[in-house]
């Protein structure tokens, strides 16, 4: 077996918040295999995000350990680059200087790392666009330039924590095309992080469904659907719509748990699982 790009075990992570505690992710243990695109899925507030930031070496866990390429992450590292929520693009820098501000600050701008740059930004739409700034970009603009300036640097994984929530519906279907395209040319490790089902299933070799906090795997989905994809056939595919039942199915129930074990949570648990075993008939 070849050595997974990332590896978590066993990992908790607990805050102190006055005298009391809360703890955020619990027992997680995951492996994401070299070259895939590994999609983290669960209610919000779960602490997803957390869990991303213990990979990106921001924070450290409470227990256990996480494994990039089988090294300790002791902290935050030229192989793990991270795309956020929010942009993150410098508003005085032009589009070229954002995208190259990664070599640059590492005194490493060589002719290559030049050459490498000018190569992103035309391959991800934005040759015309390279002395813009950002205030002159669209919010889809905006994120391809955070990818480009992302995969300058070469990560061996990246890690993307929802990085299309908050584009329009047409922004966001075509960036999420864009990007599968992409990922699948430069073959790099993908963590990415959403609450959408449809995102996730159209991203993923392979789904991770996460617990209502405290946060841990509930199920491992391999998602089967040939590449290339596309969004317009998606509505009436057999396949993803299964897929998109069993995911839901899972998150509701995790949903649930957040108003409470017994009850209405559980009435609506029951109901949920009833509709769709009828569907699914």
């Amino acid at each position: 077996m070849t050595m997974p790009a990332i590896e978590l075990r066993a990992v908790d992570k607990t805050y102190a918040i006055g005298r009391k505690s809360r703890e955020v992710v619990q027992d997680c243990s995951f492996a994401v295999a070299d070259g895939s695109f590994t999609v983290v899925i669960g209610p919000s507030g779960a602490g997803k995000s957390t869990l991303m930031r213990l990979i990106a070496g921001f924070e450290r866990p409470s227990k256990g350990e996480i494994l990039v390429d089988g090294r300790p992450v002791k902290g935050p590292g030229p192989d793990r680059q991270v795309v956020f929520q929010e942009t993150a693009l410098f508003p005085w820098m032009t589009t070229r200087e954002n995208v190259a501000y990664g070599p640059k600050a590492r005194g490493d701008y060589t002719p290559d790392a030049r050459h490498l740059a000018a190569r992103l930004i035309e391959r991800v739409g934005l040759d015309q666009f390279q002395n813009k700034y950002p205030s002159q970009l669209s919010g889809g603009m905006q994120r391809r330039a955070e990818l480009a300036r992302a995969m300058v640097n070469r990560p061996r994984v990246m890690i993307l924590d929802e990085p299309f929530r908050g584009l329009d519906a047409m922004t966001k279907k075509l960036m999420l095309e864009y990007y599968s395209a992409l990922s699948r040319e430069s073959k790099r490790t993908n963590l990415f992080v959403t609450t959408d089902v449809d995102e996730a299933i159209f991203l993923a070799d392979r789904l991770l469904v996460m617990t209502h906090i405290p946060t841990r795997v509930r199920a491992a989905i391999d998602v089967d659907l040939p590449y290339p994809r596309q969004l317009a056939g998606f509505a009436s595919d057999d396949r993803a719509n299964d897929l998109k039942r069993q995911v839901l199915s899972l998150l509701h129930e995790e949903a649930a748990r957040s108003f409470g074990a017994g009850g209405v949570a559980a009435d609506f648990v029951a109901a949920y699982r009833s509709r769709m075993a009828e569907e699914s008939t």
